[in-house]
């Protein structure tokens, strides 16, 4: 029986198992954030005193009420499959607010309701592109942006602005890059990583270029929506010669600090909303039942914890960027939204401290974390290869820390 199993069940040669993968996975960039997470967490369990600012995660708990009506939601039997799409009565909620805070008009069937706003984006691109399509990305971008295009076989073209610009591409710019084979515009407000915010006048200009392509379509990533400093939140969605062409995304993990609850959604045309309920039917069906419950209340309820993270937020950015704006080297712009500054300290290239020499991001981000234990995503993963992102989800406290070991590790560099 020994001879016999031998025979036919050989032992697996390890070191083949990267030629069984798919090119899919093979050509996927990994998460910059979540790599530079993942040796932040390794430096820590070495027992080095590491202030981590790279995650995009509110430092806050969810507000009680809204994990209140999640218990309630246990209590009262939510733990059964949901509607692919959604909860009714989260979808309507979900209508009212895009009425209320947005002036966008969106029926129930014309809500879906994912597994996280990144869900939402996969599902559009995977309902929308073929081989070959292109998806014109405004950068600096998500890092998840270009690979989600990437899987789904469209092409992505990167359509980018610098700190002179506030890194907001321009409608002239937008219009540069379209070509016959446009398919869709992808682009954030407030954006991760600048935390710009694009205008009214900003988001008109856009709109009239797309309105002259039929086929192109907008998705619109409105998910910092509520960490908004500049004042009135403009959705892309309510220009009448595009509204019919834009899918807005949004989700309850930045507003609501909900990140861990997996929770977003998007409004869209009704032929797009049921293509996108069609894929995710097939790859993971509903979200969770007690959390959709909890999230329907939360967008109704009181929003008075949502503003006083918006107030926390807003004085850890002007803390971050006072200090950012001391050290010789760094150029910081006033980030007008989110929770992020995305510093241009390319007049650092060149420089050294003994053997490391920094001539990228990504150079300065290892060694900002190898020398001083800051933990930061180089801009090169938001298409930027100029800057680095560092978050104010910490406390005044960390921060202020956070920038004197930023200073120490620029002043050493000669």
């Amino acid at each position: 029986m020994a001879t016999f199993a031998a025979a036919f069940f050989k032992p697996y040669n390890m070191s083949n198992t990267t030629s069984l993968l798919s090119q899919r996975a093979l050509r996927m960039e990994e998460s910059a954030t979540l790599r530079m997470a993942a040796m932040a967490r390794e430096l820590k369990a070495k027992g080095h005193q590491v202030i981590d600012l790279s995650l995009g995660e509110p430092d806050f708990d969810t507000p009680d009420h809204i994990k209140e009506a999640a218990k309630k939601a246990l209590d009262d039997g939510y733990t059964k499959y949901t509607p692919v799409a959604g909860l009714l009565e989260l979808r309507e909620a979900i209508c009212t607010k895009f009425k209320r805070d947005n002036g966008l008009e969106f029926l129930p069937n014309q809500i879906v309701v994912s597994n996280g706003a990144k869900q939402c984006i996969a599902n559009v691109c995977m309902a929308m592109l073929d081989p070959g399509d292109e998806v014109i990305i405004l950068s600096p971008y998500w890092v998840s942006y270009a690979e989600i295009v990437k899987v789904a076989e469209g092409e992505p073209v990167i359509v980018h602005a610098g700190i002179e610009q506030e890194y907001k591409a321009t409608a002239a710019q937008v219009e540069a890059a379209i070509t016959e084979r446009t398919k869709l515009l992808l682009f954030s407000s407030p954006c991760n990583p600048t935390g710009s915010v694009f205008s009214e006048e900003e988001l008109q200009a856009i709109a009239e270029v797309v309105s002259g392509h039929e086929r192109i379509h907008i998705i619109s990533d409105e998910i910092y929506e509520y960490i908004n400093f500049s004042g009135r939140h403009h959705s892309i969605g309510t220009i009448e010669s595009v509204k019919d062409r834009t899918i807005t995304i949004n989700g309850f993990s930045k507003g609501f600090a909900m990140t861990g609850w997996r929770l977003g959604y998007l409004g869209a045309p009704k032929w797009i909303a049921d293509a996108c309920n069609k894929i995710q039917g097939q790859f993971t069906s509903g979200a969770n039942s007690f959390g959709q419950k909890a999230a329907a209340y939360a967008l109704l309820a009181d929003m008075k914890p949502t503003d006083e993270m918006r107030h926390a937020f807003e004085k850890r950015r002007n803390m971050v960027v006072e200090l950012l704006g001391k050290i010789p080297g760094i150029k910081a712009n006033m980030p007008e939204g989110a929770f992020y500054s995305f510093p241009d300290i390319s007049a650092l290239f060149g420089k050294r401290c003994g053997d490391t020499v920094v001539n990228n991001p990504d150079d300065f981000c290892e060694y900002l974390l190898e020398t001083e234990y800051v933990a930061a995503v180089s801009g090169s993963a938001f298409g930027d290869d100029h800057c680095f992102r560092i978050s104010f989800a910490a406390s005044e406290e960390q921060l202020r820390e956070a920038v004197i070991r930023i200073e120490r590790a620029v002043r050493e560099l000669k």
